[in-house]
């Protein structure tokens, strides 16, 4: 492990914007301290939590809650280096309505009680074209979100991946969920509902953009009660992966 590496660990367990959970530190029978607790123990207010899964280097987390000084922030991901960025950012300049969490995405539902949590994010999330039970948008995730999400709690999706766009359109309409807002080319809108999602634009969200990439947007609310099934449609494969790699397989569709 290189002494840069070293160093953002040591950063990142000194920062007490961020909570360390790996899933080799968490014990079924342990109940998580902050669970149902973090609004008057981690926060010391009563707005409302705001969720970004995956968040990467925390840009969007960390512009997110400068934007929304009334709203708390909370990003989501098991990869600290990355992470340390935007951790970095936010105890730096001070910033107080927002958190990081370091753990395993696959376990989110142990760490909000019921009714914690208002919105989630889901950010350039890796469309996971081979297996539907790993896209954060799948109803193996909404099943844990609905765990700690408000009743109508809003689910956000903002991706540069055809697949994964399509994938959620066609899991809503199967499980008749109307979608509020849904655009494959967010920055030719103008409108007050997609403003929050045109509002800040990460690095990475611009270099898509400079590529000719349009920006697709999705939200919805999320019903906590219904049965929730999995689309069975074939869906075309992203021509790329990320950046400028090839895609990952050589199929052409998926579900």
């Amino acid at each position: 492990m290189s002494k840069g590496k070293l160093a953002k660990f040591a950063d990142m367990a000194a920062n007490p914007l961020v909570i360390e959970c790996p899933f080799n530190t968490i014990k079924e029978d342990t109940p998580f301290e902050l669970k149902g607790r973090w609004h008057e123990d981690f926060f010391h207010n009563q707005n409302p939590i705001v969720l970004e899964l995956g968040c990467g280097r925390g840009e969007y987390t960390v512009g997110l809650g400068r934007l929304y000084p009334e709203k708390n922030f909370i990003g989501v991901d098991i990869k600290g280096s990355r992470m340390w960025t935007g951790a970095q950012d936010a105890l730096g300049t001070g910033m107080t309505n927002v958190g990081f969490l370091r753990t395993n995405i696959e376990f989110i539902q142990r760490f909000f009680a019921p009714g914690e949590v208002s919105e989630i994010w889901l950010t350039f999330s890796d469309p996971q074209m081979k297996k539907a039970t790993k896209r954060l948008s799948s109803t193996f995730f909404l099943e844990r979100y609905r765990q700690f999400m408000q009743e109508g709690g809003l689910v956000h999706l903002k991706t540069d991946s055809n697949f994964l766009f399509t994938y959620t359109e066609e899991m809503l309409k199967a499980n008749n969920i109307p979608a509020e807002v849904c655009t494959r080319s967010l920055y030719q809108e103008t409108g007050e509902d997609t403003m929050e999602a045109r509002s800040f634009q990460t690095y990475y969200e611009g270099m898509w953009r400079a590529r000719g990439i349009d920006i697709k947007y999705l939200r919805f609310h999320l019903p906590l009660n219904s049965t929730l099934i999995e689309p069975d449609v074939e869906i075309p494969l992203d021509e790329y992966r990320s950046y400028s790699r090839e895609k990952r397989s050589s199929l052409e569709v998926s579900k």
